[in-house]
Formats: C-alpha cells, sequence, structure tokens
C-alpha cells in the first residue's frame, strides 16, 4: 500500500478542521483500526523484534491522558516506550521500512523511527523492506490509524496544523500593552457625548 493523503474538512464532530488523513503503509493483512482525532500525543508503546509487534498511543483529549488499544500481537522480545512533554514537544514525522516478515507472507511494518520537533526516537525493529516517509512542516500528528493481527501490519496517521504559540504570545503581549497603555478615567470626570 502507499500513502496517500485525505482532506477530512472537519472532523471530531466538527470541532477539527483541516485534518489531513495519510497513509497507510504496510501490507493488508489484520483488521483495520482508527483511533481517530486528539488534540496530541503524549506517550507511544511499541513492543518490537524482527518487526514491530504492536503499538499503544496515549493521546491529549482536550488536556486529559486517554490511552487507545493496544494494536498488534502479544510477540516482541523489546520494549520502547516514548514520551513526549507535550504541549510544547510534539510529533512531526514518522517514518520507517514494510516487508513480508515470512516467506509468502503479507508485508508488516518492520520499523519505526519517530521525530518530534525537538528529537528524534531511534529506529526500533529492523531497518529492512520497502522505506517509507512522512513529515509535516506546521503540522502535527493527531491520529494513527492502520491493520494490525500477530503484528502491526500497517500504519498511517492524521494530520493537523499546528497553532503558533509564539504568534498567539505576541498577540497577547500586543493586548496588553495596549490595555496598560490606555489613560485611565478619573472617577470625578465624565465623558461627553459625541455629537456629529
Amino acid at each position: 500500500m502507499d500513502g496517500g493523503g485525505k482532506d477530512h474538512g472537519t472532523a471530531g464532530g466538527g470541532k477539527r478542521k483541516n485534518i489531513i488523513t495519510v497513509g497507510p503503509w504496510g501490507g493488508n493483512g489484520g483488521t483495520s483500526w482508527d483511533d481517530g482525532i486528539f488534540n496530541g500525543i503524549r506517550e507511544i508503546t511499541l513492543f518490537y523484534g524482527l518487526c514491530i509487534d504492536s503499538i499503544r498511543v496515549v493521546y491529549d483529549k482536550n488536556g486529559i491522558p486517554f490511552t487507545a488499544e493496544k494494536h498488534g500481537g502479544v510477540g516482541g522480545d523489546q520494549s520502547a516506550e516514548i514520551k513526549l512533554q507535550y504541549p510544547e514537544e510534539f510529533l512531526v514525522s514518522v517514518s520507517g521500512h514494510y516487508c513480508p516478515f515470512t516467506y509468502h507472507g503479507s508485508p508488516v511494518i518492520r520499523s519505526l523511527t519517530f521525530m518530534s520537533n525537538q528529537r528524534t526516537f531511534e529506529p526500533f525493529g529492523v531497518e529492512e523492506g520497502i522505506p517509507f516517509t512522512f513529515s509535516m512542516d506546521g503540522g502535527q500528528i493527531v491520529g494513527f490509524k492502520g491493520r494490525s493481527g500477530w503484528y502491526l501490519d500497517s500504519i498511517g496517521f492524521c494530520l493537523s496544523r499546528r497553532r503558533s504559540t509564539k504568534l498567539l504570545q505576541r498577540v497577547q503581549k500586543a493586548c496588553l500593552h495596549m490595555f496598560a497603555s490606555r489613560p485611565s478615567k478619573s472617577s470625578g470626570s465624565k465623558e461627553r457625548p459625541r455629537t456629529a
């Protein structure tokens, strides 16, 4: 499968706008799943070995952690827990590899690498097969979807534009400065009505 994009105009009951879905990358095995769309990602837990066996994501849902279902099997002799410093740190890119894990098998996700706006989280699994990568300037990953059975068969992402906190801080500072520099009215003076 390749990673085509789909624009969702609105999602989550019309509360989120301009959500774009990309992917999935990987195979057609297992069953389809979709975690939905959230405000951001707080944690990702992976179990892996020669492929990615499973993934579980903790999202941010209006300031409250929300743990999604685990997707994949019970294998994997290694694990990784990725904790983002949300909301300052957010996920901007995911890359990896997929190919059949067994002879005549359907492709599965063999490796995953996550990148936030602050750091990169090492490649997990085996970097073997067909590479894929996706990143979004000015955006963040706000949801995962894919297919899974015994392994993580495929993975895709929901993306949202990131609001600039620097712009918001500049606007707040300008507003405070505007209100602070206004002359205050003395309690004894009366304002005259304006005549045309």
